[in-house]
């Protein structure tokens, strides 16, 4: 169904497309067609079922029990897709958040972290509420890839113990050791669970080849259940590990946050805010490529926040946009918001329903899923393609992947970002450079469009600034002052190729013209855009003698 938003109050593409209104209410408002509403439906019904075994892995993985997983894709999926400022996107638990959930429950406990989910709930909406959704779009793509690889890594290491049914009494967080113990247990490896974990992943991976109708994760839970119910396999289950899966969702809780609290969790909770914003965005960019839609960033912030806040409330764990069922959703023909409800209500009614069931679940099973989720997540064709680009996008790549891998994954977005940060000032830094607008003694300009600049007197020296003159790159400009010849009495510094200039900018500039006055030349600065202009006119050095139009109000004064 076209997007018919392009305009107007609740517009797609116009300014209040950054507004505040959801998608649902702009949706309803315009009609929906009952041919679009039953594409919807279904869509809605097959993501549901997409959405039940990886809402249980993905619990599972991160340390809680198996319905605080169903809890969140229940409440977060039906908030995300009431109130968000996307048209498909489906909120709820993701492999993302695996790691950061199990280390904040091994630290703070099962309390800790809805406190920690529940005070990231307001953070995201802050963000959305201060319009933060377009500066979160800014996060360099080479670091998104690397933590997402290092999470997928993270990830695999942590079912291997369940997909080969590994008798080991307690595995290590650390990745390193995490590995070590692995190794060194791997004799204890189980044919039965190694065998429904194989089952698992080719499942997950090739059933869609031979059918759209049956997801495949479902076809392996299916599959791998029903031989261990009915040949009565000797492997763990979930009901085995955890207990029986409850059947009903608990009445809300409202969380007292005090400050000694708030001191204690600020740093997990800015954590899941963070990932939480960038990943749910991330998932609203690719699903605008796939609908030819436009999301609204900072609604879908504030619906994201909101949804962390009430799962919280309910025992659930983080939410955010989940781009694998985003995805289906698209694929299957969902449009509109009305999908992602549907498929919180199937997750409902199956939850009420069939939860004791679940309990049958191998362990190995789930490991197989999540597997290939992780697999799924790494962009590793960006890693081969990166080893063969620049060095520069490399570097922040392997680095935030390892730091994931090895630390943690906080530390790898903060190290990433501020090593992206270098690595872009000093490649704006080499590309702003300043030279003779005239090659010394060959009278030709070393750009085509500047012919005229031969023409001029013997007695006026130009030289031209190029790119944007900023901390990083101010310094290479006092160059300048050996490069003036005593013959020179007129000095003209052309900033037509200056975008921008900061504060250091600035006095750099101011040192360079009261060097070359000092010396009894005559300065003028020439060419200025509008935002160089208006931000020098804010000093007091900067003079109207100083300043001149172009080369030809250089000549007049000069003559004059």
């Amino acid at each position: 169904m076209k997007d018919r938003h392009h305009t107007g109050r609740a517009g797609g593409n116009g300014p209040s497309e950054e507004g505040f209104t959801p998608k649902f209410f702009s949706l309803l408002r315009d009609g929906i067609s009952t041919e679009q509403l039953k594409k919807d439906l279904i869509a809605g019904i097959v993501v549901g079922i997409v959405a039940l075994p990886l809402a249980i892995a993905f619990a599972i993985a991160s340390g809680v029990s198996p319905e605080k997983g169903l809890i969140t894709a229940i409440i977060g999926g039906l908030v995300v897709s009431l109130f968000g400022g996307s048209r498909v996107q489906i909120g709820g638990p993701t492999g993302a958040f695996i790691i950061i959930v199990f280390g904040i429950v091994q630290e703070y406990g099962i309390e800790g972290l809805t406190v920690a989910t529940f005070m990231a709930g307001f953070l995201i909406m802050l963000m959305g509420f201060l319009r933060a959704g377009q500066l979160l779009k800014y996060f360099p793509h080479t670091l998104v890839v690397g933590f997402t690889a290092g999470i997928a890594v993270v990830i695999f290491s942590t079912q291997v113990k369940d997909l080969f049914g590994l008798q080991v009494a307690e595995v290590p967080a650390g990745f390193i050791e995490k590995w070590a113990v692995l190794g060194a247990h791997f004799g204890t490896i189980d044919p039965v669970a190694t065998t429904l974990g194989v089952v698992s992943i080719l499942l997950s991976l090739y059933l869609s080849r031979l059918t759209k109708v049956i997801p495949g994760p479902m076809a392996a839970i299916v599959v791998c259940t029903a031989a261990v119910h009915f040949m009565h396999l000797p492997v763990e289950t979930i009901g085995s590990r955890f207990g029986a899966i409850s059947s009903s969702i608990p009445m809300p809780q409202f969380h007292m946050v005090d400050l000694a609290t708030m001191r204690e969790l600020i740093q997990p909770a800015i954590a899941i805010a963070l990932l939480g914003g960038i990943e749910s965005l991330l998932s609203a960019v690719v699903a605008d490529g796939m609908i030819g839609g436009r999301h609204r960033s900072n609604m879908e912030l504030v619906a994201q926040g909101g949804a962390n806040v009430l799962s919280s409330m309910f025992g659930g764990i983080p939410v955010t946009g989940a781009i694998a069922r985003t995805a289906t959703n698209v694929k299957n023909g969902g449009r509109t918001p009305i999908s992602g409800i549907v498929h919180a209500l199937t997750l409902l009614v199956i939850m009420l329903v069939a939860a004791p069931l679940a309990g049958m679940v191998p362990m190995a099973c789930l490991a197989g899923i999540l597997v290939v989720v992780a697999w799924n997540m790494g962009e590793w064709s960006y890693f081969r393609n990166a080893i063969k680009g620049n060095r520069y996008d490399l570097a922040v790549l392997l680095v935030t992947f390892g730091i994931t891998v090895l630390f943690d994954l906080v530390l790898a977005i903060e190290v990433g970002m501020v090593l992206a940060a270098f690595i872009f000032m000093k490649r704006m830094a080499d590309v702003t450079d300043l030279q003779p607008a005239i090659a010394e003694g060959t009278g030709s300009s070393t750009r085509e469009v500047d012919r005229e600049l031969k023409d001029l007197p013997k007695d006026i020296q130009v030289f031209e600034i190029t790119g944007p003159l900023f901390f990083g790159a101010a310094l290479r400009f006092q160059q300048v002052l050996a490069e003036i010849n005593d013959k020179h009495r007129i000095v003209v510094l052309r900033m037509k190729y200056v975008p921008l200039i900061d504060a250091t900018g600035v006095k750099r500039l101011e040192d360079m013209v009261n060097g070359m006055r000092s010396r009894k030349r005559t300065v003028y600065l020439t060419d200025l855009v509008p935002a160089v202009l208006h931000e020098l006119e804010q000093h007091p050095w900067f003079t109207p003698e100083l300043h001149a139009k172009d080369l030809a109000e250089v000549l007049r004064r000069r003559n004059g």
